[in-house]
């Protein structure tokens, strides 16, 4: 169903906030970010403010999966580290994290961090570094629990081999005209298959291992304080098992050029050296005791692989008629898919100039 701003407060008054103990009459409602699957609100009261959220359970065909994977990882982070500045989720006055409202969905709300913001852009390398370092302290703080606890939130989510495949059923059973119209981009992905191939020895090899990864690490999920230092990070809808290399490539993929997949005047789309410099220096800095000396190799890898991936994503659903992502126009998929080939064309680039400085931070660091 759709509502207006004043339908939903109404709606959130009535049924969903007090379920989650506030009671308060005076409610203010407003949408809050710039998330595009779950809706989110900041709700203020006379006395607190809220972040309530209805999670997408088209997206999410098991909500409470997420909700058991979250407090799974606040219970550890409680237990080992319980100074780590962790957004638990409120409970609700039946103790569960995560209600449902027959006709609305799934709903689930957090606390407010009094004093933080989230970045939309990244604008600054001291950002990117921030933004990084928490990224990978929450992995390295988590490294002790348990991996096959946590719970498969979205199947295949960043597996490349997957990923590949369904382009492939794309190119022979999707829309012919745009197959035909596509025909160049679909070589141009055809003529980067070494990046699956590296990625599938990877998921072979014991000394890549699998760890609590966030897997959607633009900056928007990541709090700063006044001053610009990172907090913690936020929304684990898609935390679950998975390769450091999709924390650490979706930072480039996000981070790298200072316009998004949006873009399509492609002229825009570049590399900055600084930022890039900051992402492996960040995560290092929280994981260097926790990678192996073949995971160490592969920070220039992960960049490729993570702008691959998303072509490859924005390419199939525009092939199967944007089923998936949807589209503002005609070519919006075909446009996007676009852009990160041609970001994925500058990245590779400048790998000469990336390996040598990635090798520095390594041994300076060590």
């Amino acid at each position: 169903m759709t509502y207006n701003i004043l339908e939903y407060q109404q709606i959130m008054s009535e049924s969903v906030l007090p379920v989650f103990g506030v009671t308060e009459r005076k409610v203010k409602l407003e949408a809050f970010g710039s998330g595009l699957i779950n809706r989110t609100w900041k709700v203020t009261t006379a006395s607190n403010e809220y972040i309530l959220q209805r999670v997408n359970h088209l997206v999410f065909s098991e909500p409470e999966d997420i909700a058991y994977n979250i407090n799974l990882i606040a219970n550890y982070l409680e237990l080992h580290f319980p100074a780590y500045n962790f957004t638990a989720p409120i409970k609700a006055v039946d103790d569960a994290t995560l209600v449902y409202l027959e006709g609305e969905g799934f709903f689930r709300m957090f606390p407010f961090v009094q004093g933080s913001y989230a970045k939309e852009v990244v604008e600054t390398a001291t950002g990117a570094f921030e933004a990084a370092l928490q990224f990978g302290r929450f992995t390295h703080l988590l490294s002790g629990l348990p991996i096959e606890q946590l719970r498969i939130t979205i199947p295949s989510f960043h597996d490349l081999s997957a990923r590949y495949q369904q382009f492939l059923h794309a190119r022979l059973n999707g829309n012919i005209e745009r197959i035909l119209e596509a025909e160049a981009l679909i070589q141009q992905v055809i003529g980067y298959e070494s990046i699956v191939h590296q990625y599938q020895k990877i998921s072979q090899d014991p000394a890549c291992k699998l760890r609590v990864t966030h897997h959607d690490t633009k900056i928007s999920n990541v709090l700063f304080d006044a001053n610009g230092k990172g907090l913690c990070v936020i929304d684990l809808d898609t935390v679950m098992p998975g390769y450091f290399i999709s924390d650490v490539g979706d930072m480039m993929r996000t981070y790298l050029s200072p316009v998004s997949e949006e873009e399509n005047d492609f002229s825009k789309i570049e590399i900055r050296a600084d930022i890039f410099e900051a992402i492996v220096r960040g995560y290092y800095s929280e994981m260097k005791a926790d990678l192996s000396n073949t995971e160490k190799q592969l920070f220039f890898y992960a960049g490729t692989f993570m702008i691959y991936m998303q072509a490859i994503r924005f390419l199939t659903d525009y092939l199967l008629d944007d089923v998936y992502y949807g589209a503002r126009y005609q070519k919006h998929n075909f446009v996007r898919a676009s852009n990160q080939l041609v970001l994925l064309e500058k990245l590779l680039a400048r790998e000469k100039e990336f390996i040598p400085m990635i090798n520095q931070i390594l041994s300076t660091n060590a």
